[in-house]
């Protein structure tokens, strides 16, 4: 079996590392050579240093990429403390930032934003991580910097720019479990004014099945590639030009049964952006930059039926055009940062009546102001006018204090807000088999008019109304921490609060003649999640590092707190069958929200034989998906996931500082849950080989 052959090179290696003839030592940093600090500009939308950010931020380097031999987005980004993923119910992985949905937090690249959103959620596999430099991500509402959908955070995704004077590059690939392929190319070129610069990944995958009895796969097997060329020419010292585009092509096989009928098709995904961007430098004090960005996304698929007739077929089509100029203004010891821009957004898919248009304007201003050497404060806001919801003014204030040579303090008060999506504003779908129907909220009352002239309503809901306009989500986030840096410790501990007004779902408009319910969404509930994050780092020797992360999270809704204080939800006891009235300590919280995450990591630099083992183990506290008591929320009588960890150990080993022989295994002690996990696929060793040019 393959999956013997890789168990087999892991151990051969392995034994390779411990045993191996000692290698002339070359010259490689250790863990302790001080590095210059990193700088981010996702936070302030300026260079800033990272311990100077008054906000919560995570900065994953290239390096630490490298270190895991992760090969996609989403695999890099659930090793970090505090972000969860969650499968979606398309089959790709969201985030969970603070215990808030996949669909509050932005994703960019290269400070521009990523669409194709299924049900809210943008799918982080299709991103490949063979040429990032870093990944900055900005925990709490950023609206006033970035608009909507940044009510939880940003995700900030940075690619690789070489400041090698020649023409240099890398290739990787690496093979694992599941004959999944993934190969990777950096071409580089620099001369004098002039940098080019080009990426290019292939990615397939048999996928996996959980489920031996199923007919189906878990996840169907898939292939999807990535182009990425960039132009950076600089025209002088104070005029510089980058030009970007990417394209991204997948496909996957498509398989249904359906009242016991098989069906099948191929499942296409393709997506261009396109990004110029002109930086000039007016003088010491001023400097402008000129952006424009268009993206597109299609996603087809289609399911022929056994005598390959076309059964169903449905289609996605998003553009975004977005121009947009910022201005940064230094002042003494502070810097305004101001900018206007422009997003115009179109939507075509099954189930829209026609091609549906958002147009919105913006503005924005950040004042950055160090008072002294130990007191940093950022005062922040923007406008957003909306042709389809009421305008949003999002404002921020943070505050850094530097209290000593080793501890610092962070606060932030912050406003963020999500705009109703195409779908919640436009969707017309009718369920086939069952019959229900879900009507987008601007659609809803024609529809429901044409659906009674049919006779195909039997009753309306009285208490509904349909007069003022849906409202966007919107969110009160506040963050306060310290951290504490000395020789080889770091400790970084940050608590959190956010409250959700006008959160947007679902609710009975009608009843149909079938029996059937007609849905719409509206503005409902009030939603607050609130926890602690400790991130802590000891450089134990000089080659050996323990780092430890730890999350807690409450997860509520406030309008189930006010029934239990009514009286007005029950559970029933497993043992006595009998009723009783739930209490505020029953309640669990929301769906899908663990209380408790952790992470160790152990890494260890053996630079005799230019080798790194690195061990990371992960854990995650119950955590419930289902109301399984049939009172509508979650409460301790529920049947809930049960905890579980996960072990990834790697190891890695250069020669002559160009070629690196990199193996490992995720989840290394096979756990899977098929009834309740479908994103965890169980035991994946890979070997990887990547030289550099």
């Amino acid at each position: 079996m393959i999956l013997n052959r890789y168990l087999t090179l892991f151990i051969f290696f392995l034994s390779n590392v411990i045993y191996g003839q000692e290698l002339k030592k070359e010259n490689i940093d250790s863990l302790q050579t001080n590095q210059l600090e990193e700088v981010v500009i996702t936070a302030t939308r300026t260079e800033k240093k990272v311990s100077s950010v008054p906000l919560p931020i995570l900065v994953i380097t290239a390096d630490d990429i490298a270190k895991t031999g992760t090969a996609r987005l989403n695999e890099i980004l659930a090793e970090q403390t505090g972000l969860l993923l969650t499968p979606s119910f398309g089959g790709g992985e969201g985030i969970q930032i603070q215990g808030l949905d996949a669909a509050y937090t932005l994703i960019l690249i290269d400070g521009v934003p990523l669409v194709g959103r299924s049900a809210g959620t943008l799918d982080l596999s299709r991103i490949s991580v063979g040429n990032i430099e870093r990944i900055e991500v900005v925990k709490g509402a950023s609206s006033s910097l970035y608009g909507s959908d940044a009510l939880a955070g940003v995700i900030n995704i940075i690619t690789k720019k070489t400041q090698k004077d020649k023409f240099s590059g890398d290739f990787a690939y690496r093979q694992a479990s599941f004959d999944t392929k993934d190969a990777s190319l950096n071409l580089d070129w620099k001369k004098r004014k002039l940098t080019t610069s080009i990426f290019g990944n292939y990615f397939s995958t048999s996928g996996y099945n959980l489920d031996k009895n199923a007919i189906l796969p878990t996840v169907e097997p898939y292939s999807n590639m990535t182009i990425n060329p960039k132009i950076y020419y600089d025209f002088s010292e104070n005029l510089k030009l980058f030009i970007s585009t990417r394209f991204y092509k997948q496909k996957q096989d498509n398989r249904s049964i359906i009242l016991g009928e098989n069906y099948q098709g191929i499942s296409t995904i393709q997506e261009w952006n396109a990004q110029t961007k002109l930086t000039q430098k007016w003088n010491e004090k001023i400097t402008s930059e000129y952006e424009i960005y268009a993206t597109n996304y299609k996603a087809d698929e289609f399911l022929n039926n056994r005598y390959d007739q076309l059964f169903e077929q449905n289609y996605y089509n998003q553009w975004l055009f977005r121009p947009e100029i910022r201005t940064h203004f230094s002042i003494q010891k502070s810097k305004l940062t101001t900018g206007i821009g422009l997003n115009y957004e179109t939507l075509d898919r099954t189930y829209f009546g026609n091609q549906v248009i958002f147009n919105a304007q913006y503005m924005f201003a950040q004042y950055d102001w160090t008072l002294n050497s130990k007191v940093n404060m950022i005062i922040g806001f923007r406008y957003d006018n909306h042709t389809q919801y009421k305008s949003q003014l999002s404002p921020k204030i943070s505050l850094n204090y530097k209290i000593n040579d080793y501890f610092a303090f962070k606060t932030s008060l912050g406003y963020g807000f999500k705009a109703p999506d195409f779908r919640q504003l436009y969707f017309d779908f009718t369920n086939s088999a069952v019959g229900y129907t879900v009507l987008g909220y601007n659609i809803a009352q024609n529809r429901l008019r044409e659906l009674e002239a049919q006779g195909q309503i039997v009753r309306r809901n009285s208490n509904i109304d349909f007069s003022n306009a849906l409202k966007p989500e919107s969110s009160l986030n506040f963050n306060m921490g310290i951290s504490f840096q000395k020789d080889k410790v770091k400790i970084e501990l940050n608590t959190f609060y956010n409250a959700i007004s006008n959160l947007i779902d679902t609710k009975v408009i009608a009843q149909k003649v079938s029996g059937q319910n007609v849905f719409s969404y509206f503005n409902i509930d009030k939603i607050f999640t609130y926890g602690l994050e400790l991130n802590t780092t000891y450089l134990i020797s000089n080659g050996l590092k323990l780092s430890f992360g730890y999350q807690y999270l409450i997860a509520k809704d406030n309008s189930v707190l006010q029934e239990i204080e009514e009286g007005k939800i029950f559970a029933r006891n497993p043992q006595t069958l009998q009723s009783f009235k739930i209490k505020n300590e029953d309640y669990f919280g929301l769906f899908n929200r663990s209380r408790h995450t952790a992470n160790i990591k152990i890494f260890y630099q053996i630079p005799k034989i230019n080798t790194d083992v690195n061990l990371r183990v992960f854990y995650r506290s119950k955590y419930g998906l289902f109301d399984t008591n049939n009172n509508q929320i979650l409460d301790n009588y529920d049947i809930f996931v049960k905890s579980y960890f996960l072990t990834n150990l790697y190891l890695s080993k250069t020669i002559k500082k160009k070629y690196t022989i990199q193996t490992g295994a995720n989840n290394i002690f096979n756990f899977t849950n098929p009834a309740e996990i479908s994103n965890i696929s169980g035991r994946l060793i890979f070997l990887k080989l990547q030289i550099i040019f």
